[in-house]
């Protein structure tokens, strides 16, 4: 590559937008963006038995493989590729199989606490924080657990009220602050059009 790849931080709560903003970005880009979910950085929870697996706190900041998502970020941007990990959101297990991606122009990290670790914040060249209303942050993530990871539905509520809330008024919501940007209200369309002309800026520049 002729360049450093340009690095972008997307985060906010469970159910803000942040996906859509990310896969928003990457239709109107193209091929010049390569996307890297935090999610799939999940520590890898195979010694311990399922019920166990359940009871481990998923939005904690300790539920991340930090120094391997650093080591992997620091990687694309020198223009080399990385084996990325998978993980089962069904099972609460990372998967034998990685997948190889490829660095590109624009590598876009997308997830809940992609603000939180200075290894990693360190290397972006913006930050992005999607700010959305809790009651709507809610109804997606039961929509999404329930009905795309298979999830029973009481369990999730629980989860959100045990685990989800205090994690995000403790840990996410004050990465706010790191955020070079925040867009309102999800996938609010200015913002992700103003954000999108400045990739594309980046990009051509």
């Amino acid at each position: 590559m002729d360049r450093s790849p340009y690095a972008i931080g997307i985060a906010g709560g469970t159910g803000a937008g942040k996906t859509t903003v990310a896969r928003e970005l990457t239709e109107s880009v193209g091929e010049a963006v390569t996307m890297i979910p935090l999610d799939n950085y999940y520590e890898d929870l195979s010694h311990l038995d399922m019920d166990e697996r359940r009871e481990v706190n998923y939005d904690h900041p300790s539920a991340f493989e930090w120094d391997l998502l650093a080591e992997q970020l620091e990687t694309l941007l020198a223009g080399e590729p990385i084996e990325m990990p998978q993980y089962d959101f069904e099972r609460h297990l990372r998967k034998p199989e990685r997948v190889t991606v490829e660095p590109s122009a624009v590598i876009v990290l997308e997830g809940i606490l992609v603000l939180y670790d200075e290894r990693i914040t360190d290397q972006l060249d913006l930050k992005v924080y999607v700010e959305t209303d809790a009651d709507v942050r809610i109804l997606r993530r039961i929509r999404r657990d329930v009905v795309e990871r298979g999830r029973d539905l009481e369990g999730v509520i629980e989860q959100y009220l045990s685990t989800v809330k205090p994690m995000h008024e403790q840990f996410v919501e004050p990465t706010k602050k790191r955020a070079d940007i925040i867009i309102p209200e999800g996938a609010n369309r200015t913002a992700v059009d103003l954000l999108q002309e400045k990739v594309e800026g980046e990009i051509e520049g």
